[in-house]
């Protein structure tokens, strides 16, 4: 495992991965160190046969033969991106929450405050369900968006709280309804104050109603000048 890991090359993809809250593919890899797919593809390869990665065919519905995504392995080495501390904590107070027994409308309340906080962060400007799949992006939840009329449905293709989610997923899955919620709220705040179209979520679908989970978010028209 040193021994791959001391490569150059083979090190600077694995800490892309590590780095990156989702899965990544061979050409998302290549554009961001700026190498050939040829180069970077034959060291994704070497780790995951080493067990350092782990990879899954993307089904994201793209046109042409799926490619493969990759991550590192549940018990590869973190490289100390990620404060080891963090995920127990999280456990931890999950389970708190759970024993306080919280009424599914006070989880939906924290969600969007959650929310309503991540719409003032940097984020490059767009509609609003632009702005809501960049978000989920970033958060690692690897989206992807097929709009009909004025119904964007979004697929989650990766859930970077799954380990959570799939323990207490009336808790876990409300808290992410309520951050859409917020976020949405809050950026269709902008929106209408720019005379553009606000949206907002038209429905949710967590674990317990299908595979995988989804959003749909509906854009309603903008208030006349």
């Amino acid at each position: 495992m040193l021994k791959t890991l001391g490569d150059n090359t083979r090190y600077a993809i694995y800490l892309e991965l590590a780095r990156s809250p989702r899965p990544l593919s061979t050409a998302d890899i290549a554009e961001s160190l700026g190498l050939h797919l040829n180069t970077v593809r034959p060291h994704l390869e070497r780790m995951r046969d080493l067990g350092l990665l782990e990879s899954r065919p993307d089904t994201s519905g793209a046109v042409g033969r799926p490619q493969k995504l990759y991550e590192l392995a549940s018990d590869a080495p973190g490289l100390g991106l990620e404060p080891p501390v963090y995920p127990m904590l999280a456990s931890m107070l999950l389970q708190v929450a759970v024993d306080a027994g919280p009424d599914t409308d006070s989880v939906l309340d924290a969600g969007r405050r959650a929310g309503a906080r991540l719409a003032h962060g940097p984020r490059t400007l767009g509609t609003c369900v632009e702005m809501t799949v960049t978000m989920l992006d970033e958060l690692g939840f690897d989206p992807a968006a097929v709009t009909e009329g004025d119904c964007t449905t979004v697929a989650f293709g990766h859930c970077p709280f799954a380990d959570l989610a799939e323990d207490q997923p009336q808790v876990v899955c409300a808290l992410h309804k309520g951050m859409l919620e917020g976020f949405c709220d809050e950026v269709s705040e902008s929106a209408r104050d720019a005379g553009t179209s606000p949206a907002g979520v038209r429905s949710f679908s967590d674990l317990g109603a299908r595979q995988p989970c989804r959003v749909e978010l509906a854009e309603s028209a903008a208030p006349a000048g």
